[in-house]
């Protein structure tokens, strides 16, 4: 497991606005959508609330890995990668369903397992 560097922590807290969640299918075409009900989950997981996915829910199911990308109110970006996962119960699903707003069905927890970390181009993933 990574667990997201200290800096991108920092840059989390100060995020602005949507984030980007990007997704891919089986024959690699790319989808991204915004995404606005998301968290952190301990310290290697973001976790975003499916609450009306349609291809991107696909894409999760097929074994997309997933990419999500953030912006700061100083307008720098970061990139967290990784595997992705679907939680509709457990542990992960309840803390879901906690902060998720109930106007929302919040219908899955999608865990992102991060495994690389950017601030634009610059690679900041901690060495194993």
């Amino acid at each position: 497991m990574t667990a997201l560097p200290q800096e991108v922590s920092q840059a989390w807290e100060q995020r602005e606005g949507p984030v980007v969640l990007a997704t891919v299918d089986a024959q690699g075409n790319p989808n991204a959508i915004y995404v606005t009900c998301v968290s952190r989950y301990g310290r290697d997981r973001l976790v975003v609330a499916d609450n009306y996915f349609d291809k991107t829910r696909a894409n999760i199911l097929a074994g997309s890995k997933a990419a999500l990308l953030f912006i700061t109110k100083e307008r720098k970006s970061y990139q967290i990668k990784g595997t992705i996962a679907f939680h509709t119960q457990g542990e992960v699903y309840d803390d879901m369903k906690r902060w998720n707003p109930p106007q929302h069905p919040g219908r899955a927890a999608a865990v992102l397992q991060v495994e690389q970390v950017f601030c634009g181009a610059k690679d900041l993933t901690p060495a194993a």
